[in-house]
């Protein structure tokens, strides 16, 4: 294998890194001016016409635009309030830079024919670094052209290299050490549903990279953001304006050495399920709502016979190679003098296979510190079969006008995920049998994000408003799980073999739906503007209601050992007993089990108003303001076991969040940045709900806490910024917060069986050290190379109640250091890019323990927590431009394959008193090593 993959590699290296040069290049450099003032315009944008090729203006108006190729171009100049200056006939030759100097004329009036209509592009790593470098809050952000040269394939990945910032089940974002509770999403300045049931949190993974424009986090609070965030706000905003009028195709396959080549086992399963979206086959006869009489026989054999689909059994199969697709398209026309319009689309598929064979996956006790040795309560090897599906697509138009610009937005997904897991061990809580499981998992997702926007700009001021919907569900339709336990009667004749049991086959149906309509608007306006003091007044209002309904059904397989053959339950579950001539209600039937307690709905109505601030006062700017928020959540549960009886429990919250960001310009290139604010965090529908959920990789359930009550959070920022040059930005930043009543994982143990549940601790604090460096390192001689480097040092306490069942820890997902690298090598005669990424996490908890809080207790009786254990990951990607068309890509992804270890750290008292430490796994496996060979033509 081993060999396989160095003759891939070095085939695709061959592929894009020996075709020959065979365009004459040169460039063109210039700097560009005010025309009245002849002062240098900074972040102007300058563009080689019908080309993607463009740069923006340094800070003392300069440009230069690098591998042109050599004959005649047009060059188009674009900025803000300026009208486009458009050079034609400008002459590139081989070898020779062609010098502009570029003065642009405010768009108070008409310039010949030109009327702007341009919107500033934040595309670039430069408009980006403008975008940081203006904004009143502490900040940070990744451009569509960083996202390119990472390769990255969706908005999870992209994230995850902004300072600060780790994911969690490479999909939910960890932000300063915070977990994904403590973060806020929004995509194009409009709030999206949550995509889990059991947990407040945004799945990045529904959003493709290519789709993205540029992705901002706010780390400090502010007046015109809701303020119920605290590690990061995130704004996404996906493609309104396209580069040109263009089309584009892409396709990669790519294979994972720890699946492909290999066996794949699978469940058979339907047509639809190919491009993410469930089948009805799937769903109980009648619906998730549908009746379930237990007391009528001939409806529960009928149902047991034909109301479910009865297909068992495990396949094997070689995976197919992982497929993606995407389809682009850019449109702009020009309607009327000084009027555009544009339309941006894309449509995109993925088809991705993995296979995790041999995983370890165990629980402990307490240590055994007599024998010194792990005490296993559970010890199982998992064998896991995962296919992910997505589909998606972008619609957005655009209309603008020289002072008003309007917005259609639409974002769709649809993911898919087909599941099979086999575990095989042994459990020893009242006694030692060994045990066999599986689980047939199928879950679908659909998202929907529509906005209707618009920006004005009269003299003097602006105003901008969005009107947005967002839909979510999430459909689980027959999750089955099998059960078997060995026979430990001893002297019995079928001692030692695995055994069927009443209730070990069990069908669970669940769907959560959410919905959000939200509303907005924002006022700002600049008193005197053009003088030395011109302070800017900001105000707006934001209105969300939010609906959620969650469903859930629960189905065992029962049986009449007196009309069954004595062995039945010893039998092949899939082969011999799942047959359909023992079903019946006098043999083997289904039971309805439904708790309708595990079921809930909710909505919530979020109303905000805001007013800040900005004073510029000489080389310190100054943005104070104050955001009001009143949330009211109705929470209706359901009371009874078989019966719809409800009760509403209200969660009504009216407070003040007041915030400070303070700016200081040392000079054009460094700035230093101190902010202070205060946030909230509310409980979730599923938090106070009295749901309960099985999760199979826990083996635990978990479960809501009515009396959750919200957190609020002091927050702190001092940062320092330098900025060399556009594209380059060296920050390094402390932050501090502290938390009172902050909401945190608590876990229930019932004699080995755990169930997770969440709890208001007593108070806690992080603070931490982030560094971030984007630097072009032709100043050490090395031309065409540059860096991105970013890390961070957290430490967090939470600190619990007298009484509370948990012990003073670190916050849940928090690591006490991150660290993100990548050096790229960009020569643009070669067209060409190639980059080297690193990543690595510090230990973070993943899972809590319980402390032995008795009187007289000790460490001799903890559980402790468990860590997800630091890991390298080095990816390797390469890029290389063919002509005007043809774009070839690879990339090496986990090359270092390191293992994926979960570990704890139990403590006990040894004879001499000393306290001792030790190492136990309970979860390890290797993901093993992707690698994509890519290709893609822009018409």
């Amino acid at each position: 294998m081993n060999r396989i993959l160095r003759n891939l590699a070095a085939t695709a290296a061959l592929l894009v890194l020996s075709i020959p040069n065979l365009w004459a290049q040169g460039s063109i450099s210039g700097v560009v001016t005010d025309a009245a003032t002849g002062e240098p315009v900074l972040g102007a944008t300058v563009l080689l016409a019908g080309t993607t090729r463009g740069t923006a203006t340094d800070v003392d108006g300069t440009f230069r635009l690098s591998g042109i190729e050599a004959g005649t171009h047009t060059v188009e100049v674009s900025m803000l309030t300026y009208a486009t200056a458009r050079l034609t006939g400008v002459e590139v030759r081989d070898g020779e830079d062609t010098r502009l100097d570029v003065k642009l004329t405010e768009t108070a009036e008409e310039v010949g024919e030109v009327v702007v209509t341009a919107v500033r592009r934040t595309n670039t790593e430069s408009a980006m670094n403008i975008d940081v470098r203006n904004s009143l809050q502490v900040v940070s952000g990744v451009s569509s052209q960083t996202i390119s040269k990472t390769q990255d394939s969706d908005a999870g990945e992209v994230v995850r290299r902004i300072p600060g910032i780790s994911l969690i089940d490479d999909k939910f974002i960890i932000a300063r050490g915070l977990s994904q509770r403590y973060n806020n999403v929004w995509v194009n300045n409009a709030a999206v549903p949550s995509s889990e049931a059991d947990s407040r949190a945004f799945s990045f993974d529904v959003i493709p990279a290519g789709q993205i424009e540029n992705i901002l986090i706010l780390k400090s609070p502010s007046p015109e953001v809701p303020a119920d965030f605290t590690g990061g706000f995130i704004k996404i905003q996906t493609k309104d304006q396209p580069d040109e009028n263009s089309l584009m195709a892409q396709y990669s396959i790519g294979f994972n050495t720890s699946t492909h080549f290999q066996d794949f086992l699978y469940n058979k399963g339907f047509a639809s399920e190919i491009f993410g979206f469930g089948s009805s086959r799937r769903m109980v006869a009648g619906g998730i709502d549908g009746g379930f009489d237990n007391a009528d026989a001939d409806f529960v054999t009928r149902m047991t016979r034909s109301g479910f689909n009865n297909d068992w059994q495990v396949r094997t199969r070689r995976p197919v190679p992982d497929q993606k697709l995407a389809f682009s398209f850019g449109r702009s026309w020009n309607v009327a003098e000084g009027q555009r319009l544009a339309l941006n689309g894309a449509v995109n598929y993925n088809y991705v296979q993995r296979s995790i064979t041999g995983m370890e996956n165990s629980r402990y006790g307490v240590y055994n510190k007599r024998d010194d040795a792990p005490e296993y309560l559970y010890k199982y090897t998992d064998d896991q079969y995962r296919t992910d599906v997505h589909l998606g697509a972008m619609l957005n138009l655009s209309y603008l006008r020289p002072h008003s610009r309007y917005y259609v937005r639409n974002l769709f997904n649809q993911i898919g995920q087909d599941k099979y897991t086999f575990r095989d061990g042994w459990q020893n809580i009242s006694s030692h049998y060994d045990q066999q499981k599986a689980e047939y998992y199928h879950s679908s997702r659909t998202t929907y994000n529509g906005q209707i926007a618009g920006i004005h700009t009269p003299d003097g001021h602006r105003i901008d408003w969005n009107v947005g919907y967002s839909y979510a569900d999430r459909h689980l339709p027959d999750r089955r799980i099998i059960n078997l336990m060995q026979n430990d009667i001893y002297g019995d004749e079928h001692y030692g073999e695995l055994r069927l049991d009443q209730n070990e086959i069990q069908r669970d149906f669940t769907s959560l739906v959410e919905h959000i309509v939200s509303a907005a608007v924002n006022y700002e306006h600049t008193f005197r503007e053009g003088e030395r003091f011109a302070p800017m007044l900001r105000a707006g209002a934001y209105g969300e209601y939010r609906t959620r309904d969650y469903r859930a059904r629960a189905f065992y397989y029962r049986f009449n050992a007196s009309n069954l053959s004595s062995d039945f339950p010893y039998g092949d579950v899939v082969g011999e007993i799942l047959q359909d001539a023992n079903y019946g209600a006098d043999k083997l039937y289904i039971y309805d089990d439904t708790d309708n307690r595990n079921s809930y709905k909710g909505e919530n109505l979020l109303a905000a108003a805001y007013a800040a601030l900005q004073l510029p006062l000489g080389p310190v700017s100054l943005y104070a303001g104050v955001r009001f928020e009143h949330s009211a959540m109705d929470l209706t549960s359901y009371t009874r076991i078989s019966e719809w009886r409800s009760k509403v429990t209200t969660y009504a919250y009216d407070d003040l969040f007041p915030s400070v960001n303070l700016t200081w310009k040392i000079s054009d290139r460094h700035q230093l940045r101190a902010a202070y604010g205060m946030s909230t965090n509310r409980p979730e529908f599923r938090e106070v709900s009295s749901s309960v959920y099985y999760d199979f990789d826990l083996f635990s359930s978990v479960m809501g806490n009515p009396d959750l009550t919200a957190a609020y959070v002091q927050n702190a920022d001092l940062r320092y910024e330098w900025y060399p040059t556009s594209g380059e930005m060296i920050s390094v930043s402390l932050f501090y917060k502290h938390f009172r009543n902050p909401i945190e994982t608590a876990i229930l143990d019932a004699g080995g069986s755990y169930t997770y549940t969440f709890e208001n601790a007593d108070r806690a604090n992080v603070y931490g050290l982030e560094l971030d460096v984007r630097k072009d390192l032709s100043f050490i001689g090395l031309r065409d190379f540059s860096v991105s480097f970013n890390a961070s040092l957290i430490q967090s306490e939470v600190n619990f109640a007298e009484g509370s069942l948990e012990h003073d820890r670190p916050m849940q997902g928090q690591s006490p250091y991150l660290i993100n690298g990548g050096i790229f090598y960009q020569p643009e005669r070669l067209r060409l890019t190639v980059g080297v990424l690193y990543n690595r996490i510090g230990k973070r908890i993943v899972g809590i323990g319980r402390t032995d809080l008795s009187t007289g207790g000790s460490v001799d009786n903890d559980i402790p927590d468990m860590y997800e254990m630091p890991r390298n990951a080095l990816d390797v990607v390469v890029s290389k431009r063919l002509g005007r068309i043809w774009e070839v890509k690879f990339s090496a992804r986990d090359l270092l394959n390191e293992e994926v270890r979960f570990c704890q750290f139990p403590e006990f008292t040894d004879e001499s008193g000393h306290t001792q430490t030790r190492e136990q796994t309970t979860k390890r496996y290797r993901p093993g090593q992707s690698f994509t060979v890519g290709f893609s033509a822009r018409f």
